[in-house]
């Protein structure tokens, strides 16, 4: 099982991983930055474990992240 992280201080509130995995992702209305859905955090960092069939599309959502905050492990 792999772990996508993401490093929500550093966002720019872009949207594309909302628009590319929306069942990962939603935007906040209260700071306009996205938030990874069900995810724990330890100092800014969130992590969620997700299944193997979507490890291919997290990793080119990280990839298009313009400020390259989320990874894939």
């Amino acid at each position: 099982m792999a772990k996508l992280i993401q490093h929500r201080n550093k966002c720019i509130g872009c949207g594309v991983c909302e628009n590319m995995q929306p069942e990962y992702w939603r935007m906040s209305k209260k700071d306009g930055k996205a938030t990874l859905l069900n995810s724990q955090q330890k100092n800014n960092v969130y992590v969620l474990h997700i299944a193997d069939k979507n490890i291919s599309l997290s990793r080119l959502t990280a990839k298009a992240c313009p400020v390259r905050i989320i990874a894939v492990q």
